[in-house]
């Protein structure tokens, strides 16, 4: 797939087949966000790959909109230092991903971790150091049924030359 098909037809999935992703291919989704842009070249993030069952379950209940976790074969949570643009750099490294995934033919979404009330239990349930901060979760996998097109506002709604 090229990159602007791979980006066109990105959706957030949240139903996943019950089929495993190999390990290839998870290596090759942090590849990608390893080499996202980074503010300063600080390259300040972590990134923790979840496919324990119980594990992805314990995510799942702690967030409030991410329940879906449970059923992913995997999620990659996105940690970064915490740097002066720590969250800039997790969205952009979290994007790749999502834009990785979509060209694999893989669904994903992103839930959100910074500044959310349940990111303490995941750092705990993660082991993550107190310091670092929780940018995103991703849970990845194939898709259980078709994607979904949601509407998108027009390009003339949202584009502006010169001034507002």
């Amino acid at each position: 797939m090229q990159t602007q098909e791979a980006i066109k037809n990105r959706r957030s999935i949240r139903t996943f087949s019950g089929k495993s992703l190999p390990k290839e291919i998870i290596e090759n989704l942090i590849e990608c966000a390893r080499l996202a842009p980074t503010a300063r070249n600080e390259q300040p993030w972590q990134f923790v790959v979840i496919t324990d069952a119980g594990t992805l379950k314990k995510i799942a209940d702690a967030t409030d909109y991410g329940r879906f976790i449970a059923k992913s074969p995997c999620c990659i949570a996105v940690f970064c230092q915490d740097t002066k643009y720590y969250l800039e750099d997790g969205a952009a490294a979290t994007e790749n991903i999502l834009i990785a995934a979509s060209d694999l033919g893989l669904g994903a979404c992103w839930v959100a971790g910074d500044k959310k009330a349940y990111l303490e239990e995941v750092k705990k349930l993660l082991g993550a150091p107190a310091e670092v901060k929780l940018v995103s979760l991703i849970p990845v996998g194939y898709s259980e049924g078709p994607m979904p097109h949601p509407p998108k506002r027009k390009l003339e709604e949202v584009l502006h030359w010169e001034k507002w």
